[in-house]
């Protein structure tokens, strides 16, 4: 006989995984550690199945308790889009919409995109987390973000673009920098080489960002690695070393558009195929149904922001 899943219990195992000990989740569930482990053992009896293995540095999932972990989600995020179609059955234009947001992302979403939303949709809230292209893409695929704006993702089965567009990586430079003026020497639609810049002192992100993935990418099919002044997980940071001076760096034109426009800094074209190939893309989890007003915001997103082709 198939045995039944105690579904009060699995709060008590999410947390437990979510805060990384047993301690920890009590701590935030305001209980005894030993009613967490109880809660777990007593799932893991009825199922007949070890969940989690004990380590020095806390939890982890066995492989049962990462299939339990994963319908656990997937509930939520039912029970999330439920009661969302239940209030727009109710006749309400309500709900709460959460995004995680790669940083370059932010001036051209929180301009004319978002507050138009905000303007028409004023009942509609929203979470915004900013993060890396690797923790944006794990964000959307554990149901912990409704809608993620990513930076050239790397392949994922649970991963869906609702939205992409090419968005090829530039050099970020101040308007007085050297390279802009040999640029300006060349013929009309030239282009930089990386070899122009291995002499220049570069700001760059982590390798937890798309921008430096690709990066990385240029670099191995060059053969030649960039040396980085400054490594940062900052796009302000990146901004404000080429603003003071101090050099270069590399983004699309959508994450500095703003620059720019106000003269303060300047895009120049890379001639590499790498580089080029890159994309922004709107995400959500495969199979995920979103709300209505997730829908809402997707849709408008898709239409709306530079990154995806509407103008400046």
């Amino acid at each position: 006989m198939t045995p039944a899943i105690n579904e009060n219990r699995l709060p008590y195992l999410f947390e437990a995984v979510q805060c990384g000990t047993i301690r920890a989740a009590a701590d935030r569930l305001d209980i005894a550690p030993s009613a967490v482990s109880r809660q777990i053992a007593l799932l893991e009896a009825e199922l007949a199945l070890p969940l989690i293995e004990r380590h020095k540095r806390g939890v982890h999932l066995t492989q049962a308790g990462r299939l339990l972990m994963e319908y656990y989600r997937e509930q939520r995020a039912h029970q999330e889009d439920l009661l969302a179609k239940l209030q727009e059955v109710r006749g309400l234009r309500r709900g709460h919409i959460r995004l995680a947001v790669g940083e370059g992302f932010v001036s051209d979403l929180m301009g004319a995109p978002l507050r138009f939303f905000c303007k028409r949709y004023p009942d509609i809230t929203l979470t915004l987390d900013l993060a890396g292209t690797n923790e944006v893409m794990r964000a959307v695929a554990e149901d912990d973000a409704d809608i993620g704006l990513v930076y050239n993702p790397p392949a994922e089965p649970k991963i869906v673009s609702r939205a992409q567009m090419r968005q090829p990586v530039h050099a970020i430079v101040a308007p007085d920098s050297p390279l802009r003026a040999r640029l300006a020497q060349q013929p009309p639609g030239s282009a930089l080489k990386l070899d122009d810049l291995y002499d220049t002192p570069l700001a760059l992100m982590h390798g937890a960002y798309g921008t430096r993935q690709l990066m990385e990418l240029a670099e191995q099919a060059e053969k030649h690695r960039l040396n980085a002044t400054v490594t940062t997980n900052s796009i302000s940071v990146l901004k404000h070393f080429v603003r003071a001076g101090l050099g270069a760096t590399f983004l699309p034109t959508f994450a500095v558009s703003q620059e720019i426009e106000a003269g303060v800094l300047s895009a120049l074209p890379v001639d590499h195929p790498i580089l080029a190939s890159a994309e922004a893309h709107l995400i959500t989890r495969a199979g995920r149904r979103l709300s209505g007003a997730a829908n809402r915001l997707l849709t408008h997103l898709a239409s709306k922001m530079e990154a995806f082709g509407a103008p400046d």
